[in-house]
């Protein structure tokens, strides 16, 4: 049997503490479309304040991976960034009940501490999954995650299944405030990789020597394709919101759609994973047009089927950028400036996702065929910039 190596150990550790992060943010992001509608805020206040989060979060990314370089802080800004970030979901539970102005403000505290810890995460966990293959390494993490994102979402439906006959409410706060135990769990499992792993740049040996931000031209060409791809790619709020409104499913089951499409995600995570370290920028291509059908099949047709279709393919696509976008990152950008490069890298990605999110919101007050066109355009212009992307990397 082979042994198990430090830096697997250490992957291994930064998923578990994903999946039960994941279990209290994904948990959340399963109910937090209609919770803030029962609250009061509109479908296009709704649209705005989902990705407003992300844009406040990966816009300071940028400064952030800039810092984590210059400070090699690595596992102060991972844990600091996950205390933030976990610990802003149970407090959704105490806003009141017309208190979706505080239930806004916590998403975007939220996206906040996701901010700080990311560049840092990333770096970390890519000098460890440089010993066996960035897409395999990514692929586990983003696995381990999305068990979590799949566990939190039905453990929300059991409760709203048992506690039915509750005011609505009241139900969903309640679900916030179960979401305070895998937060805790995930700060206890952090302490732990950081007493275990206090150096975890030492899994990788130095390239070149700490400085400016350093990266190839292809590096840039993808950066343009992850937006494209991020432009089109709509917020899973939108769609819990769709099939609140057009009542293709209850409220109590649109945890359980969610979960269906981290479930998905899991899986594709490994299999892209893997593929990537075998077929490199290919795979992004063929997930990227997989991705892209999610938009007509849930928007589309009135159908639960093509629903249930739809936020398959939506995972494949969310499976496709949390492991292997990033595990390109790897090979397009230095150790020392890593961090950087992953800061840009989340930026770029998140102000599109913003621009594109909020006016796919808008579209959907306006026409739904426009937006469902709007966003698979953005999705496809992306496989072009990746295959040039490629060809420019092969190069170098």
């Amino acid at each position: 049997m082979k042994k198990i190596t430090p830096a697997m150990t250490f992957i291994i550790l930064l998923g578990i503490a994903s999946l039960f992060s994941d279990m209290t943010h994904e948990g959340a992001a399963s109910i937090r479309g209609a919770y803030l509608a029962i609250l009061g805020a509109s479908a296009g206040t709704i649209g705005f304040i989902s990705v407003l989060g992300e844009l406040v979060g990966y816009s300071l990314r940028l400064w952030v991976g800039k810092l984590t370089d210059r400070t090699r802080k690595y596992w102060t800004f991972t844990i600091v960034g996950y205390v933030i970030d976990v610990f802003s979901v149970p407090l959704l539970a105490l806003v009141g009940e017309h208190g979706w102005m505080a239930a806004c403000a916590l998403l975007v505290l939220e996206r906040t501490g996701k901010a700080i810890k990311k560049p840092a995460k990333n770096t970390i966990l890519s000098f460890a999954a440089s010993q066996g293959g960035v897409g395999k390494g990514f692929a586990l993490q983003e696995a381990l995650d999305q068990i979590g994102a799949f566990l939190g979402p039905v453990l929300l439906y059991l409760i709203m299944l048992f506690k039915s006959e509750a005011e609505v409410y009241r139900t969903y706060a309640r679900c916030f405030a179960v979401l305070a135990v895998p937060a805790f769990v995930t700060l206890l499992v952090l302490l732990y990789a950081r007493k275990k792993f206090p150096n975890p740049e030492r899994f990788e040996s130095e390239t070149g020597s700490a400085g400016a931000f350093k990266s190839s031209s292809a590096f840039w060409i993808y950066l343009a394709a992850i937006g494209f791809f991020a432009f089109g790619f709509i917020d899973f709020s939108l769609i819990t919101m769709h099939a609140l409104k057009t009542a293709i499913l209850s409220p109590q089951a649109l945890p359980l759609l969610y979960a269906g499409a981290m479930l998905v995600d899991a899986v594709a995570a490994l299999w892209f994973g893997w593929l990537f370290d075998r077929h490199g920028f290919r795979v992004l291509m063929v997930s990227t047009v997989l991705a892209a059908g999610f938009v007509p099949c849930v928007f589309g047709f009135r159908s639960l089927s093509l629903t249930w279709a739809g936020s398959i393919l939506w995972g494949i696509g969310m499976g496709a950028q949390e492991s292997i976008l990033k595990a390109a990152v790897a090979g397009m950008v230095p150790k020392a400036s890593r961090a950087s490069g992953y800061g840009i890298f989340e930026c770029a990605f998140g102000v599109c996702w913003f621009l594109g999110s909020w006016l796919t919101g808008v579209l959907y007050d306006i026409s739904l065929p426009l937006m469902i066109g709007v966003s698979m355009a953005a999705q496809l212009m992306a496989v072009p910039l990746f295959y040039l992307a490629a060809a420019r990397q092969s190069r170098q």
